[in-house]
């Protein structure tokens, strides 16, 4: 049996914790089989309990952006450790990297360091309706900003793998404050705007969806949006808790150009520890407590451990000009591999891509928001993924995630990837 040991373990889990998983995605029910438990990782491979190598494309869901047991990051968390691991006091490390994100991030002047992604955005939420005296948000259908209520409205990823995007504990009047919005739709934002004249605190949105498999916004879309929102006094809140720092030094701003009012990070400013993150100019930041009457706070907000990962990860990424070409030109590599092999073998498929960020959708139509992508099917994806894990390489198991590459991928890796989509795709019809 290829999976005996992490199927024992799978099992001794189930007997202790929901689903045997602690978020749920792990557990592979959207795919089907027994989860992989991970014994450990270095480079672009993760082994399993069972000794298996697998070609990672999940990267921890994007934040070993350099690959896993990146050296100068674990050596600035090991190092950090020996002093303390937590002191519920300021430290000097968040301050330096807080003026390295500030550096690298355009149209920021402070930042403040939380938990998790969802801690940020929902941070960022509670923000802007401080700032502007405003109830009503404005998310899209397919876009996931974490499993704080106001989100779990037509949520994407896990919720959307679950089948259950209004998640039960959301209550009626959490609901009537989230408006749903079409991704890549300006027209559905126009009209949401319109319907709700001074009641819209602000719009969130993943700049570049990741949590409906990876789809780009279209060519004037985000600047259509960040019009909109300046025509109506919205804020604007980009989730970068996948982009930040992945798909350029200043994330999607910088990328396509656009100027957000909040960005919400995560994943790889945290070198692999848990972290986020948000920030913003003066003017907004400043009505955050200490200095204003909008309250957030953490035990272990900016603790030393995940502030020396996530400033050692940020050194390298700020000090390495070719980085993010590196990656987007491995992405490419991959994507004509894929495609190749998946049209000699007549497979329906579409593949979105962006920078380090790439998904295969197995539909005919062209992937641009939450009801195109779920127009996938389904049991094409399940059979590749098995396919593919059987060959060695880790996808995200399920058809609404992306895929992350990582800069420790070599090209022998990338060969040996598109080699087992040809083999793979034999047996998809």
């Amino acid at each position: 049996m290829l999976y005996q040991r992490s199927s024992a373990l799978f099992k001794e889990a189930e007997t202790v914790i929901p689903g045997g998983v602690n978020s749920p995605v792990r557990a592979f029910k959207a795919v089907g089989g027994t989860p992989i438990f991970a014994k450990s990782a270095k480079g672009a491979y993760v082994i399993d309990e069972d000794n298996r190598r697998y070609i990672d494309y999940i990267s921890s869901w994007g934040p070993m952006i350099l690959g896993h047991a990146y050296e100068p990051v674990v050596n600035a968390v090991i190092q950090k450790a020996k002093d303390g691991t937590s002191f519920g006091m300021p430290t000097e490390i968040e301050t330096k990297i807080a003026q390295l994100a500030v550096k690298m991030v355009p149209n920021i002047d402070k930042i403040r360091f939380v938990n998790s992604g969802t801690e940020a955005c929902m941070s960022a939420v509670r923000l802007a309706r401080g700032y502007t005296s405003k109830d009503k948000i404005i998310k899209f259908a397919g876009c996931y900003h974490g499993h704080s209520d106001s989100f779990l409205i037509e949520a994407g990823s896990g919720a959307v793998t679950f089948g259950s995007p209004n998640s039960p504990g959301v209550t009626k009047g959490t609901a009537k404050d989230t408006l749903m919005a079409i991704y890549n739709d300006i027209e559905s934002v126009k009209r949401l705007a319109e319907a709700n004249k001074d009641g819209i605190a602000c719009v969130i949105i993943e700049p570049v969806a990741g949590n409906m498999g990876c789809i780009p916004p279209t060519n004037e879309f985000l600047k259509d949006l960040r019009a909109l929102c300046d025509q109506h006094q919205i804020l604007l809140v980009f989730d970068e808790v996948m982009t930040g720092f992945r798909l350029a030094k200043g994330g999607v701003q910088e990328l396509y150009n656009i100027n957000a009012d909040i960005v919400c990070f995560g994943k790889v400013i945290g070198g692999g520890l848990p972290v986020g993150a948000f920030a913003a100019r003066n003017e907004i930041m400043e009505h955050l407590a200490p200095l204003g009457s909008v309250y957030q706070a953490g035990t272990l907000s900016g603790n030393p451990l995940a502030m020396a990962a996530g400033l050692a990860m940020l050194k390298t990424i700020d000090n390495d000009a070719s980085l993010f070409k590196r990656l987007a030109d491995k992405t490419e590599y991959l994507h004509k591999g894929c495609a190749e092999a998946l049209e000699e073998h007549e497979i329906v498929h579409t593949i979105n891509r962006e920078g380090s960020m790439m998904s295969i959708h197995f539909s005919e139509d062209p992937v641009l928001d939450f009801k195109s992508a779920a127009k996938g099917n389904n049991d094409v994806f399940k059979k590749f993924f098995h396919g593919m894990l059987a060959e060695g390489v880790y996808l995200p198991p399920s058809a609404f995630e992306s895929w992350f590459l990582n800069d420790a991928l070599s090209y022998e890796d990338l060969d040996e990837t598109i080699a087992a989509v040809w083999k793979v795709s034999k047996t998809l019809k």
